[in-house]
């Protein structure tokens, strides 16, 4: 995976599994030449978002060994890297990590999804969990969009996401 990669890198250069925000820029950006520091800054969000950095006190921490990680010669990250996946996206990817062929993933995702009412992104990280991918912090992520659409229609019945579910076919 070519983010967790550019996003080891730094951690590795300074032997650490902890760096503030502004050292990991200059490393990806100054010291590597891979991204402008807008773009370094983005990937943070991005690292953030997927569960590889955490922020502690101004501080980016590594949720991962960097040490384990491996940069291939030559590696220079693609650009595409600093989009932001969405939960199904990352939980889908979470469980073909895990050993489940994606065609039989994303099935089981729409069957979940079907049987139990509720919204694509909550299916996918519960199929992810039953394959014992380390989604926690998507499923953090599912329960504030059930409690945010629950809020908005004044009912909060637990099931509000149901209305926001589209099947994970279109998604690929």
């Amino acid at each position: 995976m070519s983010l967790e990669v550019a996003v080891a890198v730094p951690f590795r250069q300074r032997a650490t599994e902890r760096l503030g925000e502004g050292e990991f820029v200059v490393a990806l950006s100054l010291d590597r030449d891979w991204f402008s520091p807008d773009q370094a800054k983005r990937l943070v969000d991005v690292a953030v978002g997927r569960g590889l950095v955490a922020e502690e006190d101004g501080d980016l921490v590594a949720r991962f060994d960097p040490a384990d990680v491996t940069v291939p010669e030559g590696f220079a990250p693609d650009e595409s890297i600093l989009r932001e996946q969405s939960t199904f996206e990352t939980a889908l990817d979470a469980i073909v990590a895990a050993g489940v062929e994606k065609q039989r993933a994303v099935a089981g995702i729409n069957e979940r999804q079907r049987s139990l009412a509720i919204s694509i992104e909550a299916a996918a990280v519960l199929v992810a969990k039953e394959h014992g991918a380390a989604v926690d912090h998507l499923a953090a992520d599912v329960r504030e969009g059930l409690a945010a659409a629950g809020d908005a229609d004044g009912e909060g019945d637990g099931d509000a996401g149901a209305g926001a579910a589209t099947d994970a076919t279109e998604a690929e």
